[in-house]
């Protein structure tokens, strides 16, 4: 760490100048999340890999058209229970697009998020889940056969 003159209103002042400052830099450069704009786009690429219009979706949501545009296009908040309408349109549980939504936000902050159920999660819960998901998969396997 370095100490150099600054002048402020004529006014000489020392000011650390090193490592420590880049770091206070890149966290003011971090861009600030804002929900409704992830929320949207999730949304929005829900709907446009579906290959469904606007239109389609408002209909089957009962939301206006404008309104839906606008909350795509994070310029609103949209309410739990239109977002579950939302949802519901597109056959999408509303949980995996807010665990959707969750995942780019995480990215965006630069947290790590796993993508397993971590070991001490399911033993404090008393499952074992890699059971009940393998018991799972296996009796839907055998009745999605016959």
């Amino acid at each position: 760490m370095v100490k150099q003159p600054v002048s402020v209103n004529g006014v000489v002042r020392w000011k650390d100048v090193g490592l420590a400052d880049q770091a206070k830099s890149e966290q003011k450069e971090r861009k600030m999340v804002v929900l409704r704009h992830e929320i949207g786009d999730v949304l929005r690429d829900v709907r446009q890999r579906q290959g469904r219009t606007l239109r389609e979706v408002s209909h089957s949501a009962r939301v206006s058209l404008g309104y839906l545009s606008e909350v795509e296009r994070g310029q609103k908040e949209a309410s739990s229970e239109l977002l579950s309408s939302i949802c519901s349109a597109l056959d999408v549980p509303l949980s995996s697009m807010l665990r959707e939504v969750s995942d780019r936000v995480a990215v965006a902050e630069g947290v790590a998020v796993p993508d397993t159920v971590p070991q001490e999660f399911s033993q404090r819960y008393g499952r074992d889940l890699d059971r009940e998901i393998n018991n799972e998969l296996s009796t839907g396997l055998l009745s999605g056969a016959r």
